[in-house]
């Protein structure tokens, strides 16, 4: 049988962190490759407790079908917690997602045309990229520094009528792949571009509650309300096995994305809603996140100290992230970070190249380092290997 695949299908491409993660399964592998959160983080006995709870009291609305805007509940917490980021919202704008990737899913089909243009990060999230390539837009990479993006650039590449994008995605705090947090005076001057020109911004915000000193300065949504989409999640902070997540957006756009949602699952599972729900009415998060957030810190303090160490005279540099679970590393010109893979899991230590996570002119002598699944010990014997690979690749 010869099936005939549609021309979006034909761009879907497998998640080169996937095909990686498959090689760090292999015995005694130390990986900085995944973005997976520690399971240390994972709060078991908490789940374990508001699961029999929403069981024993509620446990047939638990196991039925529901709303596709999600628990009413959740999404009253989820408006309450954004005030922190300078928000104000009501609850009938927050979408309850089957992860944030859905909402990048969702964001896609209703705003992209084959053809259009859309903006993104240099680099940028590759599950993004993901999201929005089969809906055939032309993603168009803006100039962004350990700042964030650059504001003069992203006005220059808005474009004006027919081509005008459709719209920029941003990860101001603790950017996946990068681990920068764009600076309040570059979120000014990216709101202002947004606002002046109509552009409106997807604002993706997995990683910003996992700051190690201070948090970071108010969310763009908070400056650009009506030109905003917000995802959110409760992976990094929870547990990323509920696949629960989150979008808030402004009513004129919401009801379209409810019916993206409605046509793709119905709704998010409302078992895990109600736990997650069942957990957070307490105030069990502003308990819980400290903890993840002292470990982080920890171990980025961690792998920090082993680079400066075992990198010396390399020709190497690389960021100091104030939060979030990766760090960025540029190697020297001439040393590739594919080949470089190889060589490095033949050491037992993998990394994820930079080069996927470029919408276009991607740099192949950049690399990803996460460094919230390991150990302080394996992140000082993955260094070590790591420039051991380096030290036999130049």
């Amino acid at each position: 049988m010869n099936w005939t695949l549609a021309q979006r299908a034909e761009k879907m491409n497998p998640s080169v962190i996937r095909e990686i993660l498959k090689v760090t399964e292999k015995p005694g592998i130390i990986s900085f490759a995944g973005g997976l959160p520690s399971p240390l983080t994972f709060p078991i006995d908490a789940m374990r407790e508001a699961a029999e709870r929403v069981l024993r009291d509620d446990g047939k609305a638990a196991l039925q079908y529901a709303a596709s805007e999600g628990y009413a509940p959740l999404r009253e917490w989820v408006a309450q917690d954004l005030l922190k980021q300078g928000m104000k919202v009501s609850p009938d704008q927050v979408l309850i997602t089957t992860g944030s990737q859905q909402g990048l899913d969702l964001v896609a089909k209703i705003l992209i045309d084959a053809g259009s243009r859309i903006l993104v990060e240099t680099p940028t999230y590759l599950g993004a990229l993901q999201a929005f390539t089969p809906m055939e837009p032309i993603a168009v990479g803006v100039n962004s520094d350990e700042h964030g993006v650059d504001a003069a650039d992203l006005l220059a590449k808005v474009g004006t009528g027919a081509d005008k994008a459709r719209f920029v995605y941003l990860l101001p705090n603790f950017q996946n792949p990068t681990g920068r947090t764009m600076t309040e005076e570059r979120r000014a001057a990216v709101a202002q571009v947004a606002i002046e020109t109509g552009l409106p911004i997807i604002e993706d915000n997995p990683y910003g509650d996992l700051w190690f000193d201070a948090p970071p300065s108010p969310s763009l949504s908070a400056r650009h309300p009506e030109g905003s989409v917000y995802l959110g999640s409760f992976s990094k902070i929870l547990a990323p096995g509920l696949r629960l997540g989150y979008v808030v957006a402004p009513k004129t756009l919401y009801p379209k994305l409810l019916q993206a949602k409605q046509a793709a699952d119905l709704h998010t599972p409302s078992f895990n809603q109600r736990v997650v729900a069942e957990v957070l009415k307490d105030g069990f998060i502003d308990r819980h996140v400290p903890t993840i957030r002292v470990l982080y810190k920890q171990q980025c303090e961690a792998m920090l100290v082993a680079l400066d160490r075992e990198m010396a005279g390399l020709g190497l540099s690389w960021n100091r992230p104030v939060g979030g679970m990766f760090l960025w590393v540029q190697l020297p010109q001439r040393l590739k970070a594919i080949p470089l893979l190889d060589k490095a899991v033949e050491k037992g230590v993998a990394f994820v190249p930079g080069s996927a996570f470029y919408a276009q002119d991607a740099s192949e002598s950049t690399l990803r380092l996460s460094f919230v699944t390991a150990t302080v010990d394996q992140i000082n014997t993955g260094m070590a290997a790591l420039a051991a690979a380096i030290r036999e690749s130049l």
